[in-house]
């Protein structure tokens, strides 16, 4: 069976320069997950940071800007 949501996600907001973490827990633990921004894949780097453990999967966005959005 595929993971899905366990809840619906919810906008986010944070100040520009800012850093921001988005959140999301699935139904299954350690399903792959891959961050995406319309079509372009996140990859970790100096502006993005990705974290999962168990059912839980973060990103983390530093330095925020309005393309950000």
């Amino acid at each position: 069976l595929p993971a899905l949501f366990k809840e619906e996600l919810q906008n986010t907001e944070a100040e520009e320069g800012g850093t921001v973490t988005l959140r999301c827990e699935l139904t299954k633990p350690r399903a792959p997950v891959e961050w995406r921004k319309g079509d372009v894949t996140l990859y970790p780097g100096l502006k993005y940071e990705m974290r999962q453990q168990g059912c839980a999967a973060e990103l983390v966005i530093f330095d925020l800007e309005p393309d950000d959005s």
